[in-house]
This record gives structure tokens, sequence and C-alpha cells, in this order.
């Protein structure tokens, strides 16, 4: 089993520990638990690049906002350990939220044109939650690498630019988006749907298939994209709102002409589930 720690000095101490013993390089993943295939790849990634892997296991309050889901977020600590171990993970920090904010932080982080667009619009104060966490996080574990899913597309956009514009000594690894055999991608919260809401919500997936076949077509414009792409997954029968199909560049800028490498972002109710997913232009052999 991987070493366990709960407490913030510990966690230093031990880092203080590998960076004199050789200064062994340090993986860094970032989780909010409940770990499924998606972050087993995120753990590999960091084993090949490092010589000491460290998962946090966290579930942190100020990005989620009153009427989110922080209560009924999946978590099971012993499982996510197994997972861990059988990873061949060295560390774990799974802290509680008192060790975390023993105050109630008063430093908020805005990243003009990143955290107002999408998430940031539809879950006001939710960027600011996660730059607060990560930021702390790479304070106390001082990673020489940091990895991060491309599933969550705005949010390692964030990151990145956090760490340019701060200078923080940490290179930030994206690792594409892992998806299940019908293409839904992996979520935590995918655990929220009942099978026939799962059945529904591989609508996401088809709508970047059609996308790309409208596009190979000759049709780039965004505009006519994004009603083709609302017009397909409002069709089925338990979507129950979509809060945005946007496509962006890869630096999430509009653009006026969809091209390879742009993005296609979207938030989607199915039930009472709210997913999120996003594609590459041009993924796709259709």
């Amino acid at each position: 089993m991987p070493t366990l720690f709960k407490k913030i000095r510990e966690v230093k101490n031990y880092i203080t520990s590998l960076k004199c013993d050789g200064n062994k390089s340090i993986g860094f993943v970032p989780t909010m638990g409940y770990l499924h295939e998606g972050h087993r790849r995120l753990i590999r990634e960091s084993k090949l690049q490092n010589d000491i892997t460290i998962v946090s296991i966290y579930v942190n309050p100020l990005q989620f906002g009153p009427a989110e889901d922080f209560e009924r977020y999946p978590r099971d600590l012993e499982r996510d350990l197994s997972v861990c171990a059988e990873e061949g993970v060295d560390a774990v920090f799974a802290p509680t939220d008192e060790e975390m904010y023993p105050e109630k932080p008063l430093v908020r982080i805005e990243i003009e044109g990143l955290t107002d667009i999408m998430e940031g619009a539809f879950r006001p104060g939710h960027f600011s939650g996660v730059c607060t966490v990560v930021l702390k996080l790479f304070n106390i574990i001082r990673p020489d690498r940091a990895y991060f899913g491309e599933k969550d597309y705005q949010q390692l956009k964030v990151v990145q630019r956090l760490v340019k514009d701060l200078s923080i000594p940490v290179e930030i690894v994206p690792v594409p988006t892992v998806r299940d055999e019908d293409g839904l991608a992996l979520s935590s919260r995918n655990t929220y749907l009942s099978p026939e809401e799962r059945q529904s919500a591989l609508a996401l997936y088809m709508s970047f298939l059609l996308a790309e076949k409208l596009i190979r077509s000759g049709n780039r414009d965004p505009e006519q994209l994004v009603g083709a792409i609302r017009d397909f997954i409002s069709r089925h029968e338990h979507v129950k709102r979509i809060d945005y199909v946007e496509i962006r560049d890869e630096e999430l800028r509009p653009v006026k002409e969809v091209k390879e490498g742009d993005r296609i972002l979207l938030a989607v109710w199915v039930g009472d589930t709210r997913l999120i997913d996003n594609w590459r232009v041009g993924d796709a052999q259709v």
C-alpha cells in the first residue's frame, strides 16, 4: 500500500526527505477520489516519467456551488488506496477540510478570459476554488510534473495559465480523455446515471462524431455546427437541458471558421447529472 498522509506537515517532511535523497523527481496526480480508469492513466503516465508518484485525494469544497453535489460526490478512500496500490503509487495525500482550510481563504484567483467563460459562467466561483486548491497542493507537494486529464479541458487550460503567469516551477502534463467502449467519457459522476440515462448520455459522444462528419463534408461554420449538435443532443429522452455547446481554438478563443485542432466543448444535464465533455476536431476517422 502507498504511504498515506493526512497532515500537511507530514507530507511536507516526506517531500523534503525525497528532495534530499538524491533529488528524486516527483510526479503528482491531483484527484477528488473515486478513482477510475482515467485516473489510472494519469498515474501510469506519472510512473513512466518520474521516480516518485504522489496522488492527492480531496473533494475540494471551494469549487462547488451552494446547490451543487458536494455532499453527494462519491467518496471511498479504502477503494482509492487499493487502486493506488495496484498502480504502484508511492504516497497518497488525503487531508480533511479542516487541514486544508483551517480558516476560510480570502485570496481569490481569476484569469481573465478563461475563468469567466463556459464552466466559469455557469458555475460562478468554481475556477477560483480550483485555482486555490491547485496552488495550495503545488506548494505542499512541490512536484516536478503534474498530470491533468483533457476531459476537463477548460480546467487544464486554467491550470496551465496559472502556472505560466505565476512562474510556478512545475510542468503540466496533459493526458488524453479516457472513454468507455461505447464512447462515454469516464467520470466519477457517471455513477449517478441510471441505465436509461446512461444511454442518453451517449448523445454527447455521438454528437462529436456527427460534427466530424459535417466538418468533413465542408461545413466549417461554428454557429451551424453548434446548432446541429444542440439539436441532436436535445432529441434524447433523458436530456434535461444543455448549458452550453461551444467551439473554440486550443487556447479557448472563439473561432470564425472551424479547423483541425479546435475544441468542441459542452455541458449537458442528463437527468439530475451534469456531464461535461470535449472533443478535438480531427480526432475521429468518420
